[in-house]
């Protein structure tokens, strides 16, 4: 049985802002790289191969260690953890402030990314063991609408850093850090531990497995899905032909999780995760539906910058500010949810309905010369979705997991929640870019340019990811931005229609038994 934990009210909403913000730093860092990547080329002379491993180390190794850090909360107590994590996030990213090297930097990332593992599922313990009742399902509205905002603020904050140095994207994390690691000492009690030992050997399996995962589901459409597509480069070693190194992370992923699974059923003493809690009907269902809310949720932010500033010809500031309405729409959620005597899983199901209309929106309005009005206002009803989604699916899943588990629980829909995600950034990105290159390719054969030509151009726009666009030839830019254009509107209704998918399966989840 849950009991309300004996802390003030005020203290105790103090401190979940605290905890809000905190992971509000590790979503910012998941997303602001990709702005400021264009500095940090010139800045260090690093090669593309090392800017794509400083934008993806970062989220491999978060995806990794997500059931390790989940257990270790259980162990130690979700406060201690989640202050270790926010020490080693703070150093790292001093680190890569002062990096002087693309090696260094990639170095600081993969390490940071060890702190955002321990931030994530343990700030979901923290709230899931603080809150009950009717304050439960609002304070994971302001968990949830700060993960909503901070997505859609870090493109803004690169892009207003980026105007200063790309050192202050990362430098900016740490008096951020000192000032929440206060607010959490001061405002939050002491989390419970609990006495029992770490399956090593199963958090290895586990971390391999869900990093190779992860590492093929980001790396799918540059290194290809099959075979080579571009070699892998790793220090002195390349990885030039045959088959794919996704296809064999891919493999190596499904036989590693097959043997953690296996070994985590086969263990009564603590396991690292407790099979058991699948037997949980909102646990179980949920993760479903958390896994496809991911899978169609953020993978459209991946996208949209490009489309902004290479066919819309905005400033990476702008696109950032483009994105805004996103995070107004995730706290407007979060304020209505207060008054609304809504259930959680209701509250999942209008914002997934939300989310649909948004992208259907933004699919409509999708065009080579779209206002910024209409941008807004389908961001903005996307944002509310989010706002509402976001939440209260995790407040669905955790509701019945026991006190003692809150830790395992919250590091499985974590690593659901990544995972989704990553899929969905996978899938969505091999969409608009086919999608770029077919539209592109057509249009300009009908232009009468040979198809030698056309397909040159094309290959030239969808490698450089449409960068190449504003030094084009009048006629070529404008069908790139065209088909540019028809990128976003086939992924915005492809997510709309993966939202759908998440909201029916809604219906096979049971209210949770705990308020």
């Amino acid at each position: 049985m849950r009991t309300e934990i004996e802390t003030p009210p005020l203290r105790l909403w103090l401190g979940l802002i605290a905890v809000s913000l905190g992971v509000a730093l590790i979503v910012v860092d998941l997303t602001i790289v990709n702005v400021i990547v264009a500095p940090i080329v010139d800045d260090l002379a690093i090669t593309s191969i090392q800017a794509q491993w400083i934008q993806e180390s970062y989220a491999i190794v978060f995806a990794a260690l997500l059931l390790l850090t989940g257990r270790l909360s259980d162990l130690y107590g979700a406060r201690k953890l989640f202050l270790i994590g926010l020490v080693v996030f703070g150093v790292t990213s001093l680190l890569a402030a002062l990096a002087p090297s693309g090696g260094l930097l990639i170095l600081a990332r993969f390490l940071q990314g060890i702190g955002g593992a321990m931030i994530l599922p343990t700030s979901l313990a923290l709230v899931n063991s603080a809150f009950t009742g009717k304050a439960r399902g609002q304070a994971f509205a302001i968990w949830g609408s700060t993960i909503g905002a901070a997505a859609a603020v870090g493109p803004l904050l690169g892009g207003w850093l980026a105007d200063f140095s790309w050192r202050w994207a990362f430098g900016i994390n740490i008096p951020m850090v000192a000032l929440i690691m206060a607010a959490v000492l001061i405002y939050l009690p002491v989390s419970p531990s609990s006495p029992g030992r770490v399956d090593w050997l199963g958090a290895a399996l586990s971390a391999l497995g869900l990093g190779l995962l992860a590492f093929a589901l980001i790396e799918g459409r540059h290194y290809g899905w099959l075979m080579v597509t571009e070699p892998l480069s790793i220090g002195e070693f390349a990885w030039r032909s045959g088959p794919s190194p996704v296809l064999i992370a891919l493999a190596g992923a499904i036989l590693a999780l097959g043997m953690f699974w296996r070994r985590q059923a086969r263990l009564t003493d603590e396991p690292l995760l407790d099979v058991r809690l699948f037997s949980i009907d909102s646990f179980r269902k949920g993760n479903v539906v958390t896994l496809l809310v991911g899978l169609g949720e953020f993978g459209i932010i991946a996208v949209l910058p490009l489309w902004m500033q290479f066919a819309l010809d905005y400033t990476a500031l702008q696109a950032g500010l483009a994105l805004v309405p996103l995070a107004i729409g995730s706290f407007v959620a979060s304020g209505a949810s207060f008054s609304m005597t809504v259930s959680a899983l209701g509250q999942v199901r209008i914002g997934l309905l939300l989310e649909a209309a948004g992208l259907a929106l933004l699919g409509l309005f999708a065009a080579a010369d779209s206002s910024w009005w209409s941008i807004a206002v389908a961001l903005f009803v996307y944002g509310i979705g989010v706002g509402f989604a976001t939440a209260q699916v995790t407040n669905v899943v955790l509701a019945d997991v026991p006190a003692e588990s809150a830790g395992q629980g919250s590091g499985i829909q974590s690593a659901a929640r990544e995972l989704g995600s990553a899929l969905g950034i996978a899938v969505l990105t091999t969409v608009f870019f086919s999608t770029l290159g077919a539209g592109l390719r057509d249009r300009l054969t009908d232009a009468n340019l040979s198809e030698a030509e056309a397909n040159q151009l094309t290959s030239t726009v969808t490698d450089s990811a449409g960068s190449v666009i504003p030094t084009l030839a009048e006629d070529t830019a404008e069908a790139a931005r065209a088909a540019m254009a028809s990128g976003i509107e086939v992924s915005s209704y492809l997510c709309a229609g993966l939202l759908v998918l998440a909201l029916a399966t809604t219906a096979f989840v049971k209210p949770a038994r705990k308020a």
